[in-house]
């Protein structure tokens, strides 16, 4: 997984709601917005939930059949394989790549099989051994999502990885917090440096805020992977829309990540730039004359002022300058130069 700036996900999920037509469309604005994946999720709803597991509460706010229970509601956003194949290809046309996030072993070998060159694994499948074990034996790099977890928990997971071949190397562990949308107290996102320091992996941030500025933050911040849910419409009957940003929001989340990477591009030493030496003049200030002056008058405190432009004598030079003779006739407000000076 080769890069040199931040990697961003658009997470599409199950924003589809299902149609094949509406994921494509996200691809679309993924690709548009300039993510270097959309990301989907491959499952089959018996291999997640049970037929007793109730939703979440912001699950059942958020769908229309709020008395539902989880199953049901994983049935209506599954993607088989032919949908899997027609969005790998229209990725391909779109020049983004496709990624998904397996629940289940079975995904993760059928994922495989597609050929993807990155695993990510959801939150909820941190402390699941046989999966962790699956990913880790692919090969490939391997995304963590840690919401709902404690530093151990993290610690664990990265072990069993480690013991079935991903090297740390190969690991990227995203900070994140698993609650749809999540309050800006609760983002705690100094965390993400913290697991960094702890286990000496690559990290990121796996973003369920409202709004943008937590991830642009997280960049800042040093984050290699930045994740974040887009919908087409944020008032879509589904479980993930109303925590999604908006087709202009995620393209005015991704350009000021670049911005971001810009800013922090730099070579850490204070130096003068190339954009502002031209108003280096300009905004700072010379030693002038604050009065009429004659040839042979002794420069006092009162007879100088410090004036822009700054392309004579350094008011820093001050007090080296009181006591001087000039040699010559100087106006009011008029530049002091060295050469003016006997």
């Amino acid at each position: 997984m080769e890069r040199k700036n931040t990697i961003v996900i658009a997470e599409a999920g199950v924003n589809h709601n299902g149609d094949i037509q509406i994921a494509k469309k996200l691809i679309d604005v993924a690709a548009e917005a300039g993510a270097d994946y959309v990301k989907f999720q491959t499952f089959t709803a018996e291999k997640i939930a049970s037929p007793r597991a109730a939703k979440a509460a912001y699950q059942s706010s958020n769908t229309a059949k709020s008395d539902d229970k989880q199953i049901e509601m994983l049935k209506r956003l599954e993607l088989n394989q032919e949908q899997h194949l027609e969005l790998i290809s229209h990725c391909k046309t779109k020049a983004i790549k496709f990624l998904s996030s397996a629940f289940d072993v079975e995904g993760v070998a059928y994922l495989h099989k597609l050929g993807l060159d990155i695993f990510k694994s959801p939150s909820g499948e941190l402390t699941n051994y046989p999966y962790l074990k699956a990913l880790a034996k692919t090969g490939c790099p391997v995304i963590l999502s840690t919401g709902m977890a404690s530093l151990g928990e993290i610690e664990v997971a990265i072990g069993v990885l480690e013991e079935h071949g991903c090297g740390r190397k190969q690991i990227i562990v995203l900070h994140c917090n698993t609650e749809y949308p999540t309050p800006m107290e609760d983002v705690n996102l100094k965390a993400m440096n913290t697991i960094g320091n702890a286990f000496g992996v690559e990290v990121g941030y796996s973003d369920h805020t409202l709004g943008i500025e937590v991830p642009i933050a997280a960049v800042a911040l040093g984050a290699k992977i930045v994740e974040k849910h887009f919908t087409l419409d944020r008032d879509l009957s589904g479980p993930d829309h109303k925590a999604s940003l908006e087709p202009k929001e995620l393209g005015d989340m991704i350009k000021a990540i670049r911005n971001i990477e810009l800013a922090m591009s730099g070579t850490q030493r204070k130096e003068v730039t190339k954009s502002e030496l031209q108003n280096k003049v300009i905004a700072r200030k010379s030693i002038h004359v604050a009065k009429k002056l004659k040839k042979g008058d002794v420069l006092k405190e009162d007879t100088l002022i410090a004036l822009r432009p700054g392309n004579g004598i350094s008011p820093m030079f001050w007090n080296q300058v009181i006591g001087r003779k000039i040699n010559c006739n100087k106006s009011a407000n008029e530049i002091l130069n060295w050469n003016d000076l006997s």
